[in-house]
């Protein structure tokens, strides 16, 4: 029985994992105010060598509609602006030699909605991700009872709980799509 358990915390581990993943997706998309989180997932070449942002600069919000990004290495300073432009953010930085300003004009409608398609997106590949790792357990829950180390109540109880946890977890995932969503809506 420990195996099972062991295969049932691997896998709830792995949709905890892909919801947080979920979670920062959501967090990097834009929606009307700036906020620092939005910089997570951009990678800088940095000396040709890709670095988050995170790494290499502080990110500031000092407006509701405007974030200032102040480089640890004046040296990057032109890199940490050219992948903020190339970035899904749709913004163009100006830099100020010590700093870079990036205003966030308000969302047009047409924006508003390409945001939550993008949106609807990344929910979709978590709960394929999701749907994945149940996959894998199940499998591995199937080998172990092919393998006579639990029985078929056994395995039916854990499939049992595995279509509960799967559920939580893809609920999860639907509630921040929903709260991304009507926060993309907010004018």
């Amino acid at each position: 029985m420990s195996e099972l358990a062991g295969v049932q915390s691997d896998m709830s581990a792995k949709m905890d994992k892909a919801v947080e993943v979920a979670r920062e997706d959501f967090a990097s998309i834009r929606t009307g105010r700036a906020h620092p989180s939005m910089f997570g997932k951009i990678m800088v070449d940095y000396y040709g060598t890709f670095t988050p942002l995170s790494q290499l600069a502080s990110v500031q919000v000092p407006e509701a509609r405007m974030a200032l990004v102040t480089p640890y290495d004046k040296g990057a300073m032109a890199s940490i602006e050219k992948a903020i432009r190339e970035s899904d953010l749709g913004v163009n930085p100006g830099n100020d030699g010590s700093a870079i300003r990036i205003n966030f004009p308000q969302l047009t409608e047409e924006r508003r909605k390409e945001f939550i398609k993008v949106a609807k997106a990344k929910a979709e590949d978590s709960r394929v991700s999701i749907r994945n790792i149940r996959r894998t357990a199940k499998e591995a829950m199937e080998k172990l009872e092919k393998d006579g180390k639990i029985s078929k109540d056994d395995l039916a109880r854990a499939e049992k709980e595995m279509e509960k946890v799967t559920g939580d977890h893809v609920a999860k995932i639907d509630d921040m799509l929903k709260h991304k969503e009507a926060e993309l809506l907010e004018v």
